[in-house]
């Protein structure tokens, strides 16, 4: 086990999209494992460390709600740039006008979640790296609300909110429910081979308010 934080985090709105879902977005009842790590990845990331999601509170009941969201249907192409710049004659801008398209997104609201992790060393560590280091350079980011880029729940228009949670005891918005099953979640992307990047899948249980994730089954 490597060194632990506890992080809270919160937010007006979250969507955690389920793969499952082509088109119209629908979010998981919870922050997934991974949004949870990119979380901290934007707070502090090195590569001579990787962060290990161990446990996650739901300080706030889990609510819905449905919007209408603006979203672009293309992306601007690198092999289309390069065509213009060879002189083609196409054009190097996306038409919001032609290619907008409005699609209904079911989203979470009034999120706020106490995200356990810990950190462990890797091989592109270093020889002046080491673990307590590296934890006083996250307390000192944590404390100062400091972070690489604005974290987000899910999608980049819902920011986060964050800071240490310093206290011993957490107190979840279920600690009167003794389980609930969420059922299948996305846990991570594994990308030990980056021609062929696979998601991975957990059953999600939630125990008083809490997933511990510390010795949940991962399934690819």
């Amino acid at each position: 086990m490597g060194v632990g934080v506890k992080v809270k985090v919160w937010g007006d709105y979250a969507l955690f999209s389920r793969p499952e879902m082509k088109v119209e977005r629908c979010t998981y009842d919870v922050i997934t494992p991974s949004a949870a790590r990119g979380i901290l990845e934007a707070i502090y990331w090195h590569p001579g460390m990787v962060w290990k999601i161990d446990r996650i509170h739901v300080m706030k009941p889990i609510q819905f709600t449905s919007i209408r969201r603006n979203e672009v249907k293309s992306k601007a192409s690198a092999n289309n740039a390069l065509s213009v710049c060879n002189g083609a004659g196409k054009d190097l801008y996306i038409s919001t006008k032609a290619d907008i398209v409005q699609r209904a997104s079911l989203l979470l609201k009034d999120v706020s979640y106490v995200i356990e992790a810990h950190f462990e060393m890797t091989d592109k560590a270093n020889a002046s790296d080491n673990p307590g280091k590296f934890k006083d350079i996250i307390m000192r980011r944590l404390k100062r609300g400091e972070c690489y880029h604005n974290p987000y729940f899910g999608c980049r228009e819902f920011p986060v909110n964050f800071c240490l949670y310093e206290e011993e005891e957490i107190s979840t918005a279920y600690d009167v429910v003794a389980k609930k099953d969420l059922g299948f979640m996305l846990y991570d992307m594994d990308f030990s081979d980056p021609e062929n990047i696979q998601p991975m899948f957990f059953r999600a249980v939630m125990k008083k308010g809490v997933l511990d994730l510390r010795e949940c089954e991962v399934i690819r």
